[in-house]
């Protein structure tokens, strides 16, 4: 099959596209990869997440990197993506590999390669490894691996403890006792995924779906409204103040406010932004994905700091981080980074960070949000996903490529951007993006705007353009 790289790694279908077969031979590409970049004697990390097989899937990978003479530090339990994309970094490791499938449904895993600067392999990376997995099929490469065992006894493959260096820089970047005294009654929710514990060890704070459950209650992992109904109900019953939720590799961010309401990506951008800027005194640019809110904008002009936008994948917004003095950069999907960590999202630390805020400035998430948009206007926001075929699919991305609407909802589009996806503009600033998922057969609708009806309204006219 043909192996393709998605926003964030390559993901499948368990025992379909996701065969151990199929992992070897990607396997086997990466350490061609890290043979050929020099990369090999500094060796690799491998983690794994809490889906089915992936502690196995892991153990292949660790035995061809042995096969390949490329010694792997194998995390002895399940941990965070950022967890191993910070251990990547910090023991000058040539790469990484996480066995996750991220915020995907319970039946997929996936692949993720970190490079050595502790962060997602840019774009140009994961084109090699796609056209080196090509080549390898083309020609019969063999896959070389040495079984654990031996490799283990070789000292190709050790156990490796990813959590506590990754534990002792979270503290150094948040003031943990700060949160503490504080006393902010709050919860977590880490979806049944790696992220699970760390917020209780951190500071204290009760979980739910924190036990391993890989089909993770019977729904993606992902931290969006329609998945966190149980910890809003949480908070609606004044029992606490704010929550946290995680999806199943910990690199993404979700929340719920003081009254119960969940609380997007785009408002956790905005507080942190505001907190670093304000708070911490931090300075440098700040990049955000096609799909992200226009708060970020009207922040970033405030304190007069520079804006990027980028197409959807934190990968695009990593490479910026390392050619740039970047401060922060984040996706609408609840990927958040930050300057003086890894160039790489972190859910947990995000949390972190929101707790600061609360802790800093006696204010829950709401009270919060309302101050900024105060300054900024009030924005409106929804994103909807549909299922679509291939050849759907094919036919619409055609016809907006050839013939995008020059007039939606009655509305003359001022200008366009077709870098990822097509987003239509309107003089006053609302937008509408339609956009194909990366990872999955979906089509993703999104809408933000100054009028709560206005956002319906043009997803309502997106529907009827993709004829769904």
């Amino acid at each position: 099959m043909q192996i393709k790289f998605g926003t964030d790694g390559w993901r499948g279908v368990i025992a379909r596209e996701f065969t151990f077969d199929n992992l070897s031979l990607v396997a086997q590409a990466t350490m061609d990869w890290m043979t050929r970049e020099g990369l090999a004697e500094q060796g690799l990390v491998v983690g794994y997440d809490r889906r089915f097989l992936s502690p196995d899937f892991a153990r292949r990978v660790a035995e061809v990197a042995a096969g390949n003479g490329i010694k792997t530090l194998l995390c002895d339990d399940v941990a965070p993506t950022p967890a191993v994309s910070w251990a990547v970094k910090q023991q000058g490791a040539g790469a990484g590999v996480m066995i996750t499938a991220s915020h995907n449904p319970p039946v997929y895993n996936g692949f993720k390669v970190k490079e050595g600067y502790g962060g997602s392999a840019r774009p140009i990376t994961t084109g090699l490894l796609e056209q080196i997995v090509a080549y390898n099929q083309a020609n019969n490469r063999l896959v070389l691996a040495v079984p654990f065992d031996e490799a283990s006894r070789q000292g190709l493959i050790v156990p490796f403890d990813a959590t506590s260096g990754y534990l002792s820089q979270l503290g150094l970047y948040v003031d943990v006792e700060r949160i503490k005294q504080a006393g902010i009654t709050a919860i977590a929710d880490p979806m049944y995924g790696a992220g699970s514990g760390f917020f209780a060890r951190l500071l204290g704070l009760e979980e739910i779906h924190n036990e391993p459950n890989p089909s993770f209650g019977g729904r993606p992992p992902e931290p969006i409204s329609e998945h966190l109904h149980e910890l809003c109900a949480l908070l609606k019953s004044g029992r606490y103040r704010v929550g946290l939720a995680l999806d199943g590799d910990a690199d993404r961010i979700g929340a719920v406010d003081e009254q119960g309401e969940f609380f997007s990506s785009h408002g956790i951008f905005a507080l942190l932004l505001k907190h670093l800027v304000e708070r911490k005194g931090r300075t440098g640019g700040v990049v955000k994905t096609v799909s992200t809110t226009r708060l970020v904008d009207c922040l970033a002009a405030k304190y007069d700091l520079p804006l990027y936008e980028t197409p959807i994948g934190f990968k695009h917004i990593c490479e910026l981080m390392l050619e740039q003095q970047i401060l922060m950069g984040g996706e609408e999907s609840g990927g958040l980074g930050v300057a003086g960590h890894i160039p790489e999202r972190d859910g947990i630390l995000m949390g972190l960070l929101l707790m600061e805020t609360i802790a800093v400035t006696g204010k829950g998430l709401r009270e919060q949000l309302d101050e900024v948009m105060a300054e900024c206007g009030r924005l409106y926001y929804r994103r909807i996903d549909t299922r679509i075929g291939a050849d759907e699919k094919a036919r619409l991305l055609e016809r907006l490529q050839h013939e995008p609407p020059r007039v939606i909802a009655g509305r003359t589009v001022s200008s366009t951007n077709f870098s990822d996806g097509f987003k239509f503009l309107f003089d006053n600033g609302d937008w509408l993006l339609i956009r194909p998922s990366g990872t999955e057969p979906v089509l993703r609708l999104y809408s933000e705007a100054s009028e709560a009806e206005m956002v319906e309204t043009l997803l309502r006219s997106a529907r009827q353009l993709a004829g769904i």
